[in-house]
């Protein structure tokens, strides 16, 4: 399903050159495993892990969420945030090799690729995590013009700070590329934020159990990224050879090419 644009109520859209992805929960499906984790930790203190708190965490920084996190929950005078993180990466070393394409990205990524769109990733994630989540899906990450991560030196300030975006417009081959002309794939609210903090356009893909009142400055929320139509953003429509069709994985989505 597609929503109206919420950021940009005239309808009115920049020319669109470049396109830029957050990672986690919007091309890989990593964030059930963090909140695995902290379900797991929680579960100690007899507490539990809600939506409006997981809402607010995504997209930040790892000891930013992670400050929030044990400060929210009131567990903080038993365990500090440096000590949430030490635990959460001792368990999330073992999950991350797991990580699955969302519905969509495969066939998204190969065709703004095909025509010659440049993409990038702008995440929060650190390298090494990086790494781990992506071991099983080299193949696509690497039709990535360039990806930027949240432990990059030129990244002085995590989500919704803008500095992941724009450090991402200056890579692009002849960079700095004009904010205006880059559309931004994101999942989080802090994620939509940052971007709209520096100058993009934004396409969100909440999970679906997000209230709609984390939506607020999306251009566009879409349920999947199997509901994006390029062409309503001046890109290149997708082929007749480019379909979409339903199956189990995941959220009841999968893409496939046919080849004629």
């Amino acid at each position: 399903m597609v929503y109206s644009a919420m950021g940009n109520p005239s309808g009115f859209r920049k020319t669109i050159t470049h396109v830029v992805f957050d990672m986690d929960g919007l091309l890989l499906d990593t964030e059930k495993f963090y909140t695995e984790v902290k379900e797991n930790i929680l579960s100690r203190y007899n507490k539990t892990f809600d939506w409006p708190l997981k809402a607010k965490m995504l997209g930040m920084k790892a000891i930013e969420a992670a400050k929030v996190f044990v400060e929210e929950t009131g567990i903080n005078d038993s365990l500090t945030a440096d000590q949430f993180l030490v635990e959460r990466e001792e368990k999330l070393k073992s999950l991350f090799p797991k990580s699955e394409l969302l519905p969509g990205v495969s066939r998204l990524l190969n065709h703004l690729h095909a025509k010659g769109v440049p993409i990038a990733v702008a995440s929060s994630s650190h390298r090494h995590h990086f790494e781990l989540k992506t071991q099983r899906h080299s193949e696509m990450f690497s039709l990535m013009h360039h990806i930027v991560l949240g432990d990059d030196p030129e990244v002085k300030h995590g989500k919704p700070s803008p500095d992941v975006f724009l450090v991402a417009s200056k890579r692009f081959e002849g960079g700095p590329v004009d904010p205006s002309n880059i559309l931004v794939f994101e999942d989080a609210p802090s994620g939509v934020l940052a971007a709209k903090n520096a100058g993009m356009s934004v396409v969100m893909v909440p999970d679906q159990r997000m209230d709609k009142s984390f939506h607020g400055p999306a251009d566009q929320v879409l349920d999947s990224l199997l509901d994006f139509n390029p062409s309503e953003w001046g890109l290149h429509p997708f082929e007749d050879n480019e379909v979409k069709c339903f199956d189990v994985f995941p959220k009841g989505y999968m893409s496939i090419n046919i080849k004629s």
